[in-house]
């Protein structure tokens, strides 16, 4: 097995030099000039994992490469058939959700989302935040969804694999269009985010609280701006974040923090530290998940540590491994939000005792679904009765 191919099946060499390390990651794809790149969370942008053939622009010598315009933000439109996603898996709170955009251009070098752009026939390296999609048909097909004679009111969650808030919703404001949908629905949606535009849609998520139908998670990597500003680099800053659950809260909207990822000796020193600035700003109820590596991300992310924390690369990648069975990721329902193994339950007593000892967590709200009114506006098949 060569070097190359034990990186991309997880194993690891503990004698590895940083130095063949950086050159087994980057041996993934050729990293993308600085200049080009300024502003990202990702270095590399290797070919899809679904693409026939891969390329890799090198220098021959002979000076044949003109020089390449930076990474700009695209965005196109997509036009899907159905807005609302459902999923089976035993491991989170809800069985659907709305993603308004593919891609996000807050660039957070840790999304598990990244994998999902090679369905385009993109990378999920610079791609993933460079080459976007928004579905401007959303509100639409989600009106004509929930006007369905069979359709079953659950809790929709918004966030969970792209955030619905990220920079190009100032433009597009799809999201804001969904929450009208379901506010005039009187249906339970459920917001996760790591933007403090959230705060622009108070007041339509206020009105949604009051009558036990909306909550918002943020989350909160860490309180270091300047890793924030490495790790998640078009996101919201941490200060920023803490404003507005403070605005949600105080705008009666039931406010959680999400401490994602933990990622060990780079931001786990800091969970009780995220907890106490949350509950001062108001959160109420407090989630964690731990750091995951699949397919495309772990290579990525694994690029990132050699540029920015070199001194801690091997420290971190076996501290991940011990608590993901040996390997970069371990996917398993059960496993994969939380690791296994004694680092994995130091994490989590940790982060149960500083809940504990803040009173977070004490009663967690559970959103109403009785009110629920079918839409009949626009887009909806109106009964020929």
């Amino acid at each position: 097995m060569t070097e190359l191919s034990q990186l991309r099946q997880g194993a690891f060499a503990p004698g590895n030099s940083a130095e063949l390390a950086e050159a087994i990651v980057t041996g993934t794809g050729v990293r993308i000039e600085i200049d080009r790149r300024r502003g990202r969370g990702a270095a590399l942008n290797m070919s899809g994992r679904y693409e026939p053939r891969t390329r890799d622009a090198f220098d021959d010598g002979w000076q044949t490469i003109e020089e390449l315009p930076p990474f700009k933000t695209e965005v196109q439109v997509e036009k899907p058939r159905n807005v609302i996603t459902r999923n089976e898996s035993p491991d989170i709170s809800f069985d659907r959700s709305i993603n308004p955009y593919r891609g996000c251009e807050h660039g957070c070098i840790y999304c598990f989302a990244r994998p999902t752009h090679a369905y385009m026939g993109l990378s999920a390296g610079l791609d993933f935040e460079a080459k976007l999609f928004a579905k401007p048909d959303a509100p639409r097909l989600l009106e004509r969804e929930l006007a369905k004679p069979d359709y079953k009111v659950r809790p929709i969650a918004i966030g969970t694999n792209t955030d619905p808030y990220q920079p190009i919703e100032k433009e597009w404001r799809i999201m804001r269009q969904i929450l009208e949908v379901l506010k005039a629905a009187n249906h339970p949606v459920m917001i996760v985010t790591k933007s403090a535009m959230v705060t622009r849609d108070i007041d339509l998520l206020a009105p949604m609280a009051e009558k036990g139908l909306a909550r918002v998670g943020i989350s909160v990597t860490t309180l270091d701006r300047k890793l924030a500003r490495a790790m998640e680099p078009r996101a919201s800053t941490p200060p920023k974040r803490l404003e507005a659950i403070r605005a949600v809260s105080e705008a009666g909207i039931p406010a959680g923090v999400l401490v994602a990822p933990i990622i060990p000796a780079l931001n786990d020193h800091e969970i009780e530290r995220v907890l106490d600035a949350a509950k001062t700003a108001g959160a109420a109820e407090a989630s964690y998940v731990l750091l995951r590596l699949p397919l495309e991300v772990s290579p990525l992310f694994r690029d990132w540590l050699l540029r920015n924390y070199p001194d801690r690369y091997r420290h971190v990648m076996s501290l991940v491994r011990s608590m993901r069975g040996g390997k970069d990721y371990d996917a398993e329902f059960g496993k994969r939000m939380k690791g296994a193994g004694p680092y994995a339950w130091q994490i989590g007593r940790r982060f149960e005792l500083a809940a504990k000892r803040l009173e977070l967590n004490l009663t967690r709200r559970q959103l109403r679904h009785d009110i629920f009114v079918p839409p009949l506006g626009m887009g909806v098949q109106l009964s020929l009765l």
